[in-house]
């Protein structure tokens, strides 16, 4: 059975944890879609594994690109998509323009936009009501990381309100879910008991609806990884130790 936007939400009123991971090609949506993910994230932190420092680099015309293979390989998951870093914030026009090509050139089923202040509820409502699913994404948003930096967020009372304002808001905007990143779990769930739709949690504790990870930090695949995430195998060794077994093998002319 294919994962609507709808059956996130019931399944937070059922109790249901939601999986979610990123992906950035074929072979890896192919394989989170078989192991049972739930929700298929084309992130914008694919820019660093694709060798930027940050997200802000990554352009549309990638994101598209990563987006169409990714959606190749998935039967099951909801597929969902970032927008990257100036794609959407200069006016509605340009964030239905950048949201429109997503959902026609992909195939996948719904946008992911940062922010909660006033001028993006009003972008995000209006990309709702023209028919484009929106998650929402609140606490430590990548794009803004010379602003905020990578610091937790919501630690004090004053910043933690203005986000559980900005959940609020978003959620009467029309959002289908929420990622809360790198907030105090407290305070998550504060959000997710004052919220009908569901969050998922990036490091910010066990009280959300659902969890997602950068698939490359579960893999062991990243160089470096956030405090909150945990790594479940290590592959840079493993294809490291492969392919080292390889070129020996060559250069001893034992393979073929």
């Amino acid at each position: 059975m294919v994962v609507t936007t709808q059956q996130l939400i019931q399944w937070k009123q059922q109790g249901r944890s939601i999986v979610a991971l990123t992906a950035w090609d074929y072979a890896i949506a192919q394989l989170l879609d078989a192991a049972g993910v739930d929700l298929i994230l084309v992130g914008d932190s694919m820019a660093v594994v694709l060798g930027y420092e940050t997200t802000l680099p990554i352009t549309l015309e990638e994101m598209l690109y990563h987006a169409k293979s990714v959606r190749r390989g998935v039967k099951r998951a909801l597929v969902v998509v970032d927008l990257p870093f100036l794609t959407y914030q200069e006016s509605i026009q340009q964030a239905m323009h950048s949201a429109g090509l997503v959902l026609k050139e992909t195939g996948a089923q719904a946008v992911k936009l940062e922010g909660g202040y006033p001028a993006m509820v009003e972008t995000i409502a209006r990309l709702v009501q023209a028919g484009i699913p929106v998650m929402g994404h609140v606490g430590l948003t990548p794009q803004s990381v010379h602003q905020l930096g990578l610091r937790q967020q919501g630690k004090t009372q004053e910043t933690a309100e203005r986000i559980l304002n900005e959940a609020i808001a978003l959620e009467q905007a029309g959002v289908f879910a929420i990622v809360l990143e790198h907030i105090p779990a407290e305070l998550a769930l504060r959000i997710t008991q004052k919220l009908s739709i569901p969050t998922i949690g990036i490091g910010a504790g066990i009280h959300c609806n659902g969890q997602v990870l950068v698939t490359s930090d579960v893999l062991g695949l990243s160089e470096k990884h956030p405090p909150f995430a945990k790594v479940y195998t290590n592959l840079r060794e493993t294809i490291t130790k492969a392919v080292q077994d390889y070129a020996l093998e060559v250069r001893e002319q034992k393979f073929p």
